[in-house]
């Protein structure tokens, strides 16, 4: 599984049209089945909507049960920053045309082991405040059935259960808006309209600042890092005092103090330990948490060796200070024009936290 930077092209099938080519976005990309994922040859589709491992906001939904309604499934995971920048539109979308016939399900595929509990799912979806049905998709049996590999990824399928139309990663949000009024219209519901849903994101789920981004997203542990700039290297699974190298380069990062490198996270032994970054981008973020449960983890940050100030994240105060206390991301830097190459970096006050993932955007 590896993510990157990818031109994403959106097939429109049956008869909205023909396949359209659309511009860069970014998107997560899982290019085989994840570990200990299922593969359901007979399901397929709506039809592996039966294999969710849990329901929330829904009893469960299967495609007998949806026949005649026109289908929105949207694949996430939630700390997905490709994913949390199309949310303000999915949940637009969710209330305008839920009258009028309109089921969005959003399936929840994970990435990180933390994101298979389903409490952290459960708190997800209430504070990220979707009220649409949400499947929790632990076997990967429904990504298998829809044969996914993005997050996010889009799948619209019509009235009959047959998929129209299908958008993989960040844009192309009036023509999915326009798919859904078509396929609303072609179900028989009245009075669709053509206007559109007017959203604007705020915190995490803004649109990214594309013209100044420079660092893509890069893992923490060692099965995907990349750019790991500590002297000798890391040490997979063997507890060491890491050391900060005299000069980073653009997208290169370090530790310091006592780590231990897991192949998906990095884990702090002691206390005051650092990782250091260099990036260029409007907004950084970390995706991480406490490794007990209902533990905290206070930090510091500095931003080219001051506090941040005006560029602090909503996670952070002007002076660098936060706290984690869930797995999720943390949005630490989102810093004011000119947009500039920066020197980021992060010293945990307390032992115990595990981290997963740089995003930038």
């Amino acid at each position: 599984m590896k993510t990157g930077q990818v031109l994403i092209a959106t097939i429109l099938v049956g008869a909205v049209g023909a396949a359209i080519a659309t511009s860069a976005e970014y998107k997560h990309t899982m290019q085989q089945p994840a570990p200990g994922a299922t593969r359901s040859p007979a399901e397929g589709e709506l039809s592996s909507l039966s294999s969710a491992t849990e329901w929330i906001n829904s009893p469960p939904l299967t495609a007998e049960k949806l026949r005649g309604k026109v289908v929105l499934v949207d694949f996430w995971t939630y700390t997905c920053i490709n994913w949390l920048r199309t949310l303000p539109n999915v949940r637009a979308w969710a209330e305008k045309y839920r009258d009028q016939g309109l089921v969005v399900i959003g399936v929840h595929t994970p990435e990180f082991p933390f994101e298979h509990d389903i409490e952290n799912i459960r708190r997800a979806t209430q504070e990220m405040g979707l009220a649409y049905p949400v499947a929790a998709d632990n076997d990967y049996a429904i990504w298998n059935g829809f044969n996914n590999h993005y997050w996010p990824a889009l799948y619209f399928v019509d009235a009959q259960g047959h998929v129209r139309h299908q958008q993989f990663g960040e844009g192309e949000y009036e023509q999915s808006e326009r798919i859904i009024q078509q396929l609303l219209a072609e179900a028989g519901a009245k009075d669709v309209g053509r206007d559109l849903v007017a959203v604007e994101g705020h915190g995490v789920e803004a649109a990214a600042d594309w013209a100044s981004l420079k660092s893509g997203e890069n893992y923490v542990g060692l099965e995907r890092t990349e750019g790991f700039a500590s002297p000798g290297g890391a040490m997979l699974g063997q507890r060491r005092v890491y050391m900060v190298p005299v000069r980073l380069n653009l997208n290169q990062w370090a530790l310091a103090g006592d780590w231990t490198v897991e192949r998906q996270a990095t884990i702090l032994n002691e206390a005051n330990g650092r990782i250091v970054y260099r990036f260029s981008a409007r907004d950084l973020h970390l995706v991480m948490g406490p490794t007990a449960r209902r533990a905290s983890v206070r930090f510091r940050l500095r931003i080219d060796g001051q506090p941040p100030g005006a560029a602090h994240g909503t996670d952070v105060d002007e002076q660098g200070n936060g706290t984690v206390v869930e797995q999720r991301l943390y949005q630490l830097i989102r810093q004011p024009k000119p947009i500039a190459e920066r020197l980021f970096e992060i010293e945990f006050l307390d032992p115990g936290v595990a981290a997963y993932a740089f995003t930038f955007g």
